[in-house]
């Protein structure tokens, strides 16, 4: 398989420079003058922005941590030479993926202290899988409409990709469905805290509803 591995090292860093763009913490100390990660769940996420300044900030937060995944995967493999559909192609824009949600777990412009990457790979998956990622955004609906955690339902959509892969769309590519596997095992990683408080029954729940407090 050849692989150009100069641009593909260089644009896995661009991607993960992208995935560091902390959204949740800027978002906050411009318009709200705080850092989402001293309050709520201190965690740098879409979910902890919608817990601490309410959906006029959590909405559009959670749309550019998604747009973090998706450009990166969708654009850099253009300028790579690299024929579409081919294993190395697919290989790169995995790698892609997992650059981006590195930079969001680990963000460079944020002291390293991120979020737990669910609408960053969101955004990847989109990029390289849109039928699987439907199903996972439609399992996470289902599972947060009727129990109303986040993390349950980020697990369940975790579940969701790697089945949808092999099951529902039959997905030939090794490389794929191994990335599907890989990234459902990283989510289940990045939530193993949440899994203890919620077989402790100890979970918050997550109201989208509410007033986005003042910028003092």
């Amino acid at each position: 398989m050849d692989f150009p591995w100069v641009y593909g090292i260089t644009a896995m860093v661009i991607g993960y420079l992208c995935g560091s763009i902390p959204t949740s913490v800027w978002w906050g100390r411009a318009f709200y003058g705080l850092d989402v990660r001293e309050h709520g769940s201190r965690n740098a996420g879409a979910t902890n922005t919608f817990r601490v300044l309410g959906p006029n900030a959590g909405i559009p937060v959670l749309m550019i941590d998604v747009l973090k995944g998706f450009l990166p995967v969708r654009l850099l493999p253009a300028w790579s030479g690299l024929e579409p559909g081919t294993d190395a192609w697919t290989l790169l824009r995995v790698a892609l993926v997992f650059a981006a949600v590195l930079g969001h777990l680990y963000p460079v412009f944020a002291g390293f202290r991120g979020g737990k990457g669910i609408a960053t790979s969101l955004g990847g998956v989109l990029a390289i899988h849109p039928g699987s990622a439907l199903i996972c955004i439609g399992v996470f609906a289902l599972v947060f409409w009727a129990r109303r955690y986040v993390s349950l339902a980020s697990l369940a959509a975790a579940l969701a990709f790697p089945l949808s892969v092999a099951l529902v769309f039959r997905e030939p590519s090794g490389v794929l469905l191994g990335f599907a596997i890989v990234l459902c095992a990283l989510v289940f990683y990045t939530h193993r805290q949440n899994i203890g408080r919620l077989w402790r029954g100890e979970e918050g729940r997550l109201r989208l509803a509410g007033r986005s407090p003042a910028k003092p």
